[in-house]
């Protein structure tokens, strides 16, 4: 059976992003992809040799005035040197953010991260959740807390460090992880597949 191999592209201002990243590798290898962490703001030529090997790239930043951060969108930039040759086209693509408000404008980034994605002709993986924490008998350790379907979304007070980030938030990132290394495995046999019947 065919490993897929998802590379995180991700930026982390204070390090809560970081460890939103770490939560999306260990459930995307609990679901058994073979897992990159890329930091776009020290990315090397081999990393984004990675990137272009893998079989889908999650994308995660900080929402910073209600966008991705400045690091984010330099390496969003800088991909335009993929898009000229549609490299990423048919790839994998999925997102997460942190913001200190509650909405923050976190679908913004979000947003921004699907727009990026479709611009490469690489297809979107959503959450594939309900809303948590949205009735009387719900509690706001539900996963997917927020109510965000796009993506995963966390939220960490501005006076805290990343070892506050909300344990919900945190397996929010897991399943996002799983969904993304599960999609990825389809998409890789698949490909196999047609290649097999052509």
């Amino acid at each position: 059976m065919s490993t897929p191999v998802i590379s995180i592209a991700y930026h982390s201002g204070y390090g809560h992003t970081a460890v939103l990243a770490e939560a999306v590798r260990s459930g995307a290898v609990e679901a058994g992809a073979q897992v990159n962490l890329v930091k776009v703001d020290e990315i090397t030529d081999a990393q984004w040799e990675l990137l272009d090997a893998s079989d889908a790239i999650v994308f995660g930043s900080p929402t910073y005035m209600g966008t991705a951060s400045g690091a984010f969108h330099v390496f969003a930039e800088a991909t335009s040197k993929r898009w000229f040759g549609q490299d990423w086209k048919d790839k994998l693509a999925a997102g997460f953010t942190n913001s200190g408000s509650k909405s923050g404008d976190k679908l913004h980034t979000l947003q921004f991260f699907q727009i990026l994605a479709a611009q490469h002709g690489m297809h979107w993986i959503n959450l594939g959740l309900h809303p948590g924490w949205n009735s009387s008998t719900a509690s706001e350790h539900d996963l997917n807390r927020l109510g965000v379907f796009a993506g995963a979304a966390a939220q960490t007070n501005v006076d805290e460090g990343p070892e506050t980030v909300h344990k919900a938030d945190i397996a929010t990132a897991e399943h996002l992880g799983r969904r993304i290394a599960e999609t990825a495995r389809v998409f890789t046999l698949g490909r196999a597949a047609a290649e097999v019947a052509a």
